[in-house]
């Protein structure tokens, strides 16, 4: 893969809880490489270390070992501080519930994370504005979440998270708390706005049909990531 294009490398990546004196290791050099614009389906069992994996990924918990690459730089040893810096110019976050603040319209809670980032608030209202448009909730943008949906207010949170144009999306189970209808209209919606701004997404989902909806899909198995042949190989000796 061009490194001008990649947009996250997470190399080798060890990770090992302690439970007493027993030593679970979750990761066992676990590589993966996403580009611009990419969007990658991370599935794996319940228990696999998912969510663990986007932790790393979004530099909310540390490896034991290997290396977090953002945009060509290495950010594992980079203090808190700086850490924070790449998570808000960089990332973006959504999570299976959303987190959405209960007393902002929906349009302020999208407006907000560009408020704290020192955009404009004429400019953070007008790219709100697109966002939740493109999320088909234009008409509901004055609507507080209690008034909104399950499935609505999970717009509002991807439309959120896409806020500060970050160049990479973490995605952990977003649809998991929606009825099937209404994860499948999200789902798309979520592909739709990222393949359109360029995007790259890291989304891990339970969901098999809606991951083969992405470019690639990677399957975290005993602590390493499986596609193509390897992946392949693997359910060829189930």
């Amino acid at each position: 893969m061009d490194n001008a294009t990649t947009v996250l490398s997470l190399r080798d990546i060890t990770r090992v809880y302690h439970q007493g004196e027993v030593a679970l290791r979750i990761f066992e050099q676990a590589s993966l490489d996403i580009a611009q614009g990419e969007m990658v389906g991370l599935v794996g069992p319940s228990g696999s270390g998912k969510s663990s994996l986007l932790h790393i990924a979004g530099l909310l918990e540390a490896p034991d070992g290997g290396e977090v690459i953002i945009n060509g730089r290495n950010c594992v040893d980079l203090r808190d501080g700086l850490k924070t810096g790449v998570r808000r110019a960089e990332l973006g976050f959504v999570y299976q519930s959303h987190n959405l603040l209960p007393e902002f319209s929906a349009l302020e809670n999208v407006v907000l994370p560009q408020l704290i980032a020192g955009v404009p608030k004429k400019s953070a209202g007008i790219f709100a504005h697109y966002l939740l448009e493109r999320m088909g909730l234009g008409p509901r943008a004055t609507h507080r979440p209690a008034e909104l949906s399950g499935g609505e207010q999970q717009r509002v949170a991807i439309a959120r998270a896409l806020a500060n144009r970050p160049r990479l999306l973490l995605a952990d189970e977003p649809t998991g708390n929606l009825d099937p209808k209404t994860s499948r209209h999200v789902f798309n919606e979520l592909l739709s706005i990222c393949r359109n701004e360029g995007v790259a997404a890291l989304v891990a989902t339970h969901n098999l049909d809606l991951a083969g909806q992405m470019d690639r899909v990677v399957l975290l198995h005993e602590g390493r990531l499986l596609e193509g042949a390897d992946l392949q190989a693997h359910y060829q000796s189930l």
